[in-house]
């Protein structure tokens, strides 16, 4: 049965939580009848019978606390101590422990508990949900099922509280106070005054007010803000953001919360903070969790606040504290903390998951954030974020993470500084071996699904992966970029926009939007709808070489060579020795009049190549250029035989092959290319 909230209600001095509806009626004095909140049922009690649950409790400070063993329970704090220190244990397993400590000796049915821990309307694997509560509440207070000192269970029936260990409560001495005489005035003038603040809605209180006594509003999006590092040490910053991110990460995993982007919380990282209704409103989501980190050796404190934005009414404000090793488990904390709060719907995949605890070594961890705050725009920082990773896989094999990290360092290799026979098979190792440690990885399945249709060229299974990796983390904005783009480069254009919209709408900041319209754009040849996408993306974002590049490819489309040709100049002196605006910049030299230009671009390249790697494809484009119709095609099987992903990214719209497309040679590529229909 579940408790109401009653108001307090006097008579023989002890308390107890009401037991029925119709038992706490004449003492509610108005309060609405909706029970909103376990810890107000356990502070909120019936002055009417001695004896509570099977427990005495009576009406003093001590009587809030319940000792057992080295065990005690302050039901006003909702806190467990261990000999005096507080011990962290998550809503649920504490509810499971207050709701058998009420009947200690009595059992306590499953479906009881059910009904007391979970709203009819909540969506969970009860069975796996409380048992999963009940084993850590034992772990919590070093007890064992088979051999219980507290809780012991009946198979197939429920669990019971050994009363022996419940000690009696302490009697409650008898008050002498004068405000015995005076309380009755005293109440009645505290009531006035707050009826006329009411009345008036000083500071927010008829809102603040109305909003507690209604049932709390559905929450269906949330924002986690960057959690703040307060340890005073600008090194444990990648602490502090990595615990963000993989945060976000972790909640991106539920299907029924919508939760933004790291990209757009990142905004608000640093700056004066502005009041979290207000971001909320910029955001345009329901909820707002903000929060810090501090280490010490190692040993982690996480702090969370989260408030409902649109009534900024406190949802959540909780304390978690524990080894580096076990960062992931307390991670996973705050995150059941979070859907519980917020009344998330979960999946039995879901909540399993959140119910795991995996370690990890300290030093790995720390080596692993490392490498995620290495600037990896040029060959060197991809190099040392691999050094970073290398050393958290040696310190920890089991870590699943930097295999996954790996994999990618290796796919970005293979784009531009290393022969993609050499890169890619390397990737594809290590993003298997991150599901063999955690077949629940969506970002290896992501990888592998680049691998996919940049490499294998085998797009049936490119989407697969990618779509799985969207079944394991349906809220993760950068797959469904991913996606969208996979569709784009098949020629799936209506799919495409729909996935970037869902992108969008996880992460609307800044130029990820143009990125996507412009990927479409690009590869539907829409060169009217480029020019007005990066004409934007270039106000917004002026700094970015793809914003300069898209746009110079939206000007030569449109047959505006000299527009064209400042753009691509503009990228190429953003781009950090990219060779994508270089090559499209010597294309446009060379169809323009200005050969000679490009030739030196093309002898830099051939030089160049002797050394290291040059994309044979963009040799290729420079080629055909320049009306080399034999060399063009020399280069493009060369691009073919080393399995190049500009090949599978650019052949099929690439208006610099357009010179190319009648040759039947070229029409033998695209057939060997085994590009979707």
């Amino acid at each position: 049965m579940r408790r109401r909230d009653c108001g307090y209600a006097r008579e023989k001095g002890t308390t107890r939580l009401c037991q029925s509806e119709t038992e706490c009626a004449p003492y509610s004095g108005g309060l609405s009848a909706s029970f909103d909140s376990f810890w107000r049922a356990i502070e909120l009690r019936c002055y009417t019978q001695p004896n509570c649950g099977g427990l005495d409790v009576a009406d003093t400070e001590q009587s809030r606390t319940i000792r057992f063993g080295l065990f005690e329970v302050d039901l006003r704090a909702g806190e467990l101590r261990k000999n005096g220190v507080k011990i962290k244990l998550q809503e649920q397993p504490f509810r499971v422990l207050v709701t058998l400590l009420q009947r200690a000796g009595e059992v306590v049915t499953r479906e009881e508990l059910r009904h007391e821990l979970w709203p009819t309307d909540t969506f969970v694997d009860f069975d796996h949900s409380l048992n999963a509560a009940v084993k850590r509440l034992r772990d919590t207070l070093d007890d064992s099922a088979e051999n219980p000192r507290f809780i012991e269970t009946l198979p197939r029936h429920g669990y019971r509280f050994i009363k022996e260990r419940v000690p009696d409560a302490i009697p409650a001495k008898p008050a002498n106070s004068p405000l015995k005489h005076w309380g009755p005035l005293l109440v009645a003038a505290v009531l006035l005054v707050a009826l006329v603040l009411f009345v008036l809605d000083a500071g927010g209180l008829r809102v603040k007010t109305l909003f507690r006594g209604a049932s709390q509003p559905p929450i269906r999006s949330l924002a986690v803000l960057p959690l703040t590092n307060i340890s005073g040490d600008p090194e444990q910053e990648s602490l502090a953001d990595g615990m963000t991110e993989e945060l976000i990460t972790e909640l991106s995993r539920i299907a029924s919360l919508k939760v933004v982007s790291r990209t757009s919380v990142m905004q608000y990282k640093g700056e004066k903070k502005k009041p979290l209704p207000q971001i909320g409103r910029e955001l345009n989501v329901d909820a707002v969790m903000e929060g810090s980190v501090l280490r010490a050796g190692n040993r982690v404190r996480i702090v969370t606040h989260m408030i409902y934005a649109p009534g900024d009414q406190s949802l959540m404000a909780e304390t978690y504290e524990g080894d580096l090793g076990d960062i992931f488990k307390m991670q996973r904390e705050v995150a059941e903390s979070i859907t519980t709060k917020v009344r998330a719907k979960l999946t039995p995949e879901e909540e399993s998951r959140l119910h795991e605890s995996p370690k990890v070594d300290p030093e790995a961890y720390q080596a692993y954030e490392a490498a995620t705050h290495v600037d990896m725009s040029g060959y060197q920082g991809v190099k040392k974020a691999q050094s970073y990773l290398e050393k958290a896989i040696e310190k920890d094999p089991h870590f699943a993470l930097p295999f996954v990290f790996l994999a990618n360092t290796h796919v970005l290799l293979a784009n531009r500084w290393q022969s993609p026979n050499e890169a890619f098979p390397v990737a594809r190792k290590l993003a298997h071996k991150a599901l063999e440690l955690d077949e629940k990885e969506c970002s290896a399945h992501a990888v592998l699904s680049e691998i996919g249709w940049r490499y294998d060229w085998d797009w049936q299974n490119a989407e697969k992966e990618i779509l799985r990796a969207l079944e394991l983390c349906p809220g993760d904005s950068s797959f469904h970029w991913l996606h969208g783009a996979h569709m784009a480069i098949s020629g799936r254009f209506v799919e495409a926009r729909a996935e970037m919209a869902k992108a969008r709408d996880l992460d609307a900041i800044k130029s990820e939007p143009f990125a996507g319209e412009a990927v479409i754009g690009y590869h539907s040849r829409d060169y009217k709808a480029l020019i007005d996408i990066d004409r934007a993306f270039v106000h917004e974002d002026s700094n970015n070489w793809l914003a300069h590049y898209w746009l110079g490819v939206g000007y030569e489309g449109s047959g505006q060579k000299l527009q064209a040709i400042s753009e691509y100049e503009k990228a190429v002196a953003l781009a950090l020795g990219d060779t994508d605006p270089a090559a499209a910049l010597a294309y446009a030299y060379a169809t323009s009049g200005k050969k000679s230009e490009a030739r030196k671009i093309l002898s830099q390249w051939l030089r160049q190549s002797e050394s290291s790697y040059v994309s044979p494809y963009m040799i290729a484009t420079v080629y055909a250029g320049l009306e080399n119709k034999d060399k063009a095609f020399e280069y493009l099987e060369k691009a073919f035989q080393e399995r190049s992903s500009d090949l599978s990214y650019f052949l099929r719209a690439d208006l610099r092959m357009d010179r190319l497309r009648s040759d039947p040679r070229f029409q033998d590529l695209m057939r060997r290319m085994n590009f979707p229909k």
